[in-house]
């Protein structure tokens, strides 16, 4: 019997949980089932799958893929998120890249490698989850708001193009953004 467990790849000695095979499930019986994503899904697979709740009425699925893989999942991604999202019932769908954050490196942790490389530090990382979450709506602008407090809130202002798409999903990426990042952000469209 074929099984969804070859759509999921966890590091050695770690078992996936029930949801992530659940996940992997769907993306083996859509590589069967859906004939126009067929060929671009057989040699996919994920990393992880997290389910969080969005301000308490709804839930979002946040699937993590290698990030050589990335660029193939974008081929797809409209067409594979639709079906995922009419399998599990209309909850939003959103995949993101495995990203690693390494520390900068003091008196205290020096190892002999390379000089830390831009796309490994915290501000890079956290810009790619971003693009990665919106793709494949453009991001128009950025702005760090800082409040009386002193706390920031990140204002990101979305393509107007892609309005009537994406206006549902704002605060699925509200809430994943702050989940994955810790971050405050809100998901604007420009005024013209």
């Amino acid at each position: 019997m074929f099984t969804g467990r070859k759509k999921i790849v966890k590091p050695d000695g770690v078992s996936p949980d029930e949801f992530e095979e659940l996940v992997a499930q769907e993306l083996f019986n859509l590589e069967v089932s859906a004939a126009d994503i067929k060929v671009h899904l057989k040699d996919l697979h994920i990393t992880a799958a997290k389910q969080i709740d969005i301000s308490g009425r709804s839930k979002a699925i946040i699937i993590f893929v290698p990030y050589r893989l990335l660029q193939k999942y974008h081929r797809i991604q409209q067409k594979l998120i639709r079906e995922l999202e009419k399998k599990f019932s209309g909850q939003h769908i959103v995949i993101i890249a495995n990203r690693r954050v390494l520390k900068k490196e003091t008196k205290t942790n020096k190892v002999k490698r390379q000089s830390r490389p831009f796309s490994r530090t915290v501000t890079a990382v956290h810009a790619a989850i971003l693009e990665d979450m919106t793709y494949p709506v453009d991001i128009v602008k950025k702005r760090t708001r800082v409040r009386s407090d002193t706390s920031k809130l990140l204002k990101i202002y979305l393509d107007p193009k892609d309005q009537s798409t994406v206006e549902g999903k704002l605060d699925t990426y509200t809430a994943v953004y702050k989940r994955l990042t810790g971050k405050d952000a809100t998901f604007e469209f420009p005024t013209l």
